[in-house]
């Protein structure tokens, strides 16, 4: 018969089961016990963790903001012009203010035409030498070319700098049309022949003989006038004009200045400035409730009286109530339960009676920027941060926790084998009693 099943009539494997698990459940509910504290930390550090790295984005995104205030420009309906404000980093800083624009004359590409050729009509052959600024461009021409073959060989050596050629068929017959790729008398071009048969010659151009090339469209500057000063330029686009601000010339009209305005532009601001109020109430009330105690039911929350928590409430509450007169001079408001809010019409006349006062707290070196950038710093450092450490610290106590279960079990073995041998022996010594007592009751009966 098997163990278990004589003797006592005792079933061992469950018993010893029992008895092992009585053993175990103290020290394995506080193994458990302290797991399950650390990982919910674990987990409420990460939420932090999270909530802070929002708000050091905003932060970011707002001192950045900063080093670029937003401006507006303002041009007339019908306007004469556009303007851009110029973002390169070389360009001066757009100042608000107002400038008169009076656009006198566009800059335009010269364009060339040649006389009237018929389709299939040989010009000659040579060399075309086509000057623009300080460049030449030279083309060879071999024998028997048609005006078409000549825009071609053109087009093949200039590249697109410089000229362009087309041949256009007008009633008259072909015409060879030549134009600037630079606009302004910059660009302008002069066209001269040598070598060959003599042919080219009709196609020469230097502005003097119009039996030859003629000038359809003149090369000419572009010329404005802002603020009394006249500027001429080659191009329609001028960038140094008005610091910060490119212009665009598109219509000539001599006698009539317009009025460009520029103006202070909020809007970026008060999106950045959101953005950080969002996600600065947001973290504080995750700090809150990650910690807070329930006093109707004795009811502790994950991070209740940890420390760390407790000292990144107290200061980031002190990096607003430092700067508070500052704040709510800009229209922002510390409540009663500290969360922060913005009255953006306040803002909006604080800065158009002092533009750097937003600078003054929240540029790269502001009063609030800078000590709370380097409180995120301190926070949020990959290596050193005081997250970062605390969970490092945690898994480390939730790896020794799982080692320490670990541990248990190969115990707890050892305690199954030593009561399976205890009962197992009992057993044994039981079942050799009752074998005799069986022998003794058959010799006396």
């Amino acid at each position: 018969m098997a163990i278990g099943t004589i003797g006592t009539g005792l079933d061992i494997p469950s018993l010893v089961a029992q008895l092992t698990a009585k053993e175990r459940e103290p020290r394995e509910n506080q193994i458990n016990s302290a797991g399950v504290a650390a990982s919910a930390k674990l987990s409420a550090l990460g939420t932090i963790k999270s909530g802070m790295t929002t708000l050091q984005t905003a932060l970011k995104t707002l001192v950045t903001g900063m080093a670029k205030p937003g401006m507006k420009l303002t041009t007339p309906t019908e306007s004469n012009f556009t303007a851009a404000l110029d973002t390169s980093t070389t360009a001066g800083k757009a100042a608000a203010g107002t400038h008169q624009v009076e656009v006198k004359s566009l800059a335009q590409n010269q364009k060339l035409s040649s006389q009237a050729y018929t389709k299939d009509a040989v010009v000659g052959d040579g060399t075309l030498s086509i000057a623009y600024g300080d460049k030449t461009i030279n083309v060879e021409i071999e024998a028997g070319a048609t005006l078409e073959k000549i825009a071609a060989e053109i087009n093949s050596a200039a590249q697109s700098k410089g000229v362009t050629a087309a041949v256009v068929t007008a009633d008259d017959g072909q015409h060879l049309v030549l134009t600037a790729v630079d606009s302004g008398t910059k660009g302008a071009l002069k066209v001269s022949a040598s070598g060959g048969n003599g042919g080219l010659s009709s196609l020469v151009y230097d502005g003097t003989d119009a039996s030859k090339m003629s000038e359809m469209v003149p090369a000419k500057d572009a010329v404005v006038v802002v603020d009394g000063f006249t500027r001429t330029s080659s191009s329609n686009t001028i960038t140094d004009l008005v610091p910060g601000v490119s212009l665009t010339l598109t219509k000539a009209k001599e006698g009539e200045p317009q009025t460009l305005t520029i103006a202070p532009d909020n809007s970026t601001l008060k999106t950045n400035l959101n953005a950080f109020i969002t996600a600065y109430n947001s973290i504080q009330s995750t700090l809150k409730s990650s910690s807070a105690y329930n006093a109707e039911t004795n009811t502790a929350s994950t991070m209740t009286g940890d420390a760390m928590v407790r000292g990144l409430q107290q200061q980031l509450r002190t990096q607003l109530s430092s700067n508070v007169n500052d704040l709510k001079d800009l229209g922002l408001t510390i409540a009663a339960d500290g969360t922060l809010s913005l009255d953006a019409a306040k803002l909006d006349t604080a800065l158009s009676k002092n533009p750097e006062a937003a600078n003054k707290l929240f540029g790269a070196e502001g009063a609030l920027a800078k000590p709370m950038t380097e409180l995120m710093k301190s926070t949020l450092d990959t290596t050193s941060g005081t997250i970062t450490q605390r969970q490092a610290t945690l898994n480390k106590q939730i790896k020794a926790l799982e080692k320490q279960l670990d541990d248990l079990d190969k115990s707890m073995e050892k305690v199954s084998d030593r009561y399976t041998k205890q009962f197992t022996a009992m057993e044994k010594m039981v079942s050799q009693m009752q074998s005799a007592s069986g022998s003794l009751i058959d010799q006396l009966g």
